[in-house]
């Protein structure tokens, strides 16, 4: 299966489990669980209970699904990313 076959979908971390887990509320109101990417895990982003995530699936198993994107709500005037 290649990675294009994917469902994208958009929810909020309710909790936070062990291994790198966490149970997302998808838009939808489906609860799954999803586990973070690897570039995410390589790159050392957090995740944290309350934010909003963007979610890969697989047509086959809509149980459980990758964390590809944090949407995090920044400052007025925040320049970190650029320095």
């Amino acid at each position: 299966m290649a990675k294009d076959d994917v469902v994208v979908f958009s929810g909020t971390i309710e909790d936070k489990l062990p291994n790198t887990m966490f149970r997302v509320k998808l838009d939808n109101g489906h609860e799954i669980l999803a586990t973070v990417c690897g570039k995410m895990r390589k790159n050392r982003i957090w995740v944290n209970v309350g934010e909003r995530v963007r979610v890969e699936m697989t047509p086959y198993d809509l149980a459980k699904g990758r964390i590809t994107f944090v949407e995090r709500k920044r400052a007025p005037g925040d320049n970190t990313e650029q320095q």
